[in-house]
């Protein structure tokens, strides 16, 4: 299933986070006050989102922080949800994994798909995503994702590890799968680093250039070795490049349906990395509704939309006479916008390198099991 098609509504519940990721793409947006999702404006989100999707009873949980550090009210717009969707909801999070055994327990009755941003071995991952003031990270996650998927059961849950490569971990993708699949996770998506979301596109920031840019033909060569190696051990290794890989699409994601995502500000956002609707700058073509306090209703900028909905290959002349242009869509519109300012931009080696993919690896010949996070 292309990932457009993978329709949700995204709460981003809270600002707060315990840990301390040392490429947070938020991290200055984010800032030191700690802002959380009022109840009130997730239930109409959910109300909202059922009212425009007849088919999709999928809700999911996300940053700018850590969900889990918002573990109530997480409990409370799952189960509102539920009375909602009638018994046939889908619960999907992605967590640093660092949450204590209540949680867990909690989790494994009321998740249907946990992603753990993971960067794969204890050594990598402890200097990549330390904890909050200090201290590893991986025996915590270890922990958990054994639990989880020693408890699964009849439960109907999958845990799977969402893996940022930087040149730290680009030439270990194949212990990268041995190490999951020590853990028994046997789903696994990676992406390549991209940069922070200022108050600038980067390319205004000469000084910022390269800062997060590394060799992608070599992300490729490495990804295809170890995705291959992956297959023989019955390992699903996904690379973000590839997230259309499995259907035709004109579009690559669901920002461009787009689909809600509701932001602590009481905003609605179509994408994972506009967190905030105060302020976006340059990235203020995502922000499409608001939350009207005093009518008790969501307000929507059909123009935004109509913008967000025109963007698809048959409309961006650099992917016309791409051999992949319809197993892509486009490439991703957040970091296009916050890297060239335009919705309609390029990152020219990042479509190189899904080229390249595509000819090496090609379509897999059915439906990925579960889509990019």
């Amino acid at each position: 299933m292309p990932h457009i098609n993978k329709q949700m509504a995204s709460f981003f519940l809270t600002t707060k986070c315990n840990m301390e990721c040392v490429y947070c793409y938020n991290k200055h947006k984010r800032g030191d006050s700690a802002q959380t999702l009022p109840f009130h404006i997730a239930k109409a989100g959910v109300d909202y989102f059922f009212s425009i999707r007849s088919v999709s009873r999928h809700i999911r949980f996300y940053g700018p922080g850590e969900p889990t550090q918002e573990f109530e009210l997480m409990k409370e717009i799952v189960q509102y949800a539920k009375e909602k969707a009638a018994g046939e909801l889908q619960v999907e999070i992605q967590t640093n994994g660092c949450f204590d055994c209540d949680v867990r327990e909690w989790m494994l009755d009321n998740m249907n798909i946990i992603w753990i941003s993971f960067d794969g071995e204890p050594d990598i991952q402890n200097a990549n995503r330390p904890r909050k003031g200090g201290g590893p990270s991986a025996p915590v996650i270890e922990e958990n994702v054994r639990w989880l998927i020693a408890n699964s059961g009849t439960h109907n849950l999958m845990v799977g590890a969402r893996v940022t490569i930087s040149d730290n971990n680009m030439s270990r993708q194949k212990q990268i799968v041995d190490y999951f699949y020590s853990l028994g996770i046997r789903y696994v998506w990676t992406d390549p680093i991209f940069p922070e979301v200022g108050d600038n596109p980067v390319c205004e920031k000469t000084n910022a250039i390269g800062k997060t840019q590394y060799d992608l033909d070599a992300y490729v060569d490495n990804y295809i070795e170890a995705h291959r190696y992956a297959q023989e051990k019955g390992l699903f290794y996904g690379s973000f490049l590839a997230c259309n890989f499995d259907g035709v699409c004109t579009h690559h994601c669901r920002t461009c349906t787009p689909v809600p995502h509701f932001t602590t500000d009481g905003y609605v956002s179509a994408c994972d990395m506009v967190i905030f609707g105060e302020n976006p700058n340059h990235m203020d073509c995502f922000v499409y509704g608001k939350w009207n306090e005093g009518e008790q209703r969501f307000e929507f900028d059909q123009q935004k939309i109509e913008a967000l909905q025109n963007r698809s290959v048959q409309n961006m002349a650099h992917c016309h006479n791409c051999i992949a242009n319809q197993y892509c869509g486009g490439y991703c519109l957040g970091e296009v916008v916050n890297e060239t300012g335009s919705l309609y931009g390029q990152k020219l080696e990042t479509c190189k390198a899904i080229q390249k993919l595509f000819v090496k690896i090609g379509l897999p010949g059915k439906y990925y099991d579960y889509t990019h996070p």
